[in-house]
């Protein structure tokens, strides 16, 4: 688990885990400054290993805790985010059965009320075609704090970029997984609930965004990411949500991504295209159906 300076939500995530009939082995990433919040998750019952980096690492602090992690499978959370009753023997049980599989994602129920994540949805129709040695769905992204991992595979990859350090961080390590060979599935019978607080998140629009041209500038062909640089110059242009700020924050980490560049293999980008034709294929269907709808 990573927290920072958030007691209230890391101490209820504790309790949540503590109360699971497996009991894991938990690590925190205290990626906080705050002495208080420290001392409560290291007199928590659960008897965490609570690591202190001494900065904010943000999603990095996921590589630190595999690191120190002794485990063959490793379950993360987050701060608002724990496991359901017999979720981790489930996951554990896969990643037993299928040597291959290197990441498992969840299906994330969020809220008091169990809402569906819409990522559920798209995860669950996935275009990507079965693959044999693999459980549920195949697909090339996952929910941060909803996801297993082979600790063998994580480390192998060299885990999350810290070009991104946090959002949308997901996506580049499942490229670089399924282009190690690793497989990554979504299967719906492990869950995890997610409570984030209420109200607008300032400046995660901005962060998204960068993170998605760096992510083409580190993996993707050259036009590719040329075409969204582009797009994202056009945005910032239209004075779009957080266009203006993304791309200046993917120019300034322009020069470390092409030192850092390494191409996708043919096959791994050949279904990330796929992925990228179904979503503009879904959005045109959605959008003509608004029309339809506005007709009437």
């Amino acid at each position: 688990m990573i927290t920072r300076n958030r007691a209230a939500g890391a101490l209820r995530t504790l309790d949540r885990l503590a109360e699971l009939p497996e009991r894991p082995p938990v690590v925190v990433v205290d990626n906080g400054d705050d002495p208080a919040v420290t001392s409560a998750l290291r007199a928590h019952r659960i008897g965490a290993r609570v690591l202190q980096p001494g900065r904010n690492t943000g999603a990095l602090g996921r590589n630190l805790a595999v690191r120190h992690a002794t485990t063959p499978y490793v379950a993360f959370s987050d701060d608002d985010s724990w496991w359901g009753s017999g979720s981790l023997r489930r996951a554990a049980d896969l990643l037993d059965t299928y040597p291959h599989l290197g990441l498992l994602a969840a299906r994330s129920l969020v809220g008091p009320d169990e809402r569906e994540d819409p990522l559920n949805d798209l995860l669950a129709h996935s275009p990507l075609p079965p693959e044999p040695g693999l459980p549920g769905r195949p697909v090339l992204g996952f929910l941060g704090c909803a996801c297993v991992v082979r600790r063998q595979a994580y480390l192998e990859v060299g885990g999350y970029h810290p070009l991104l350090f946090f959002g949308a961080e997901e996506t580049l390590l499942a490229y670089d997984l399924a282009a190690a060979g690793w497989g990554v599935s979504y299967d719906p019978s492990v869950t995890a609930h997610h409570h984030p607080d209420p109200g607008a998140r300032p400046g995660r629009t901005a962060l998204l965004r960068r993170n998605a041209l760096l992510t083409a500038w580190l993996r993707r062909p050259a036009h590719v990411a040329l075409r969204h640089t582009l797009e994202l110059g056009i945005a910032t242009f239209l004075r779009e949500d957080g266009a203006a700020t993304a791309l200046r924050g993917a120019l300034a980490r322009a020069p470390r991504a092409v030192r850092q560049r390494r191409r996708l293999p043919a096959r791994t980008e050949q279904r990330v295209r796929v992925l990228e034709r179904h979503a503009r294929a879904t959005r045109k269907g959605l959008s003509r159906a608004a029309e339809r709808g506005t007709a009437v």
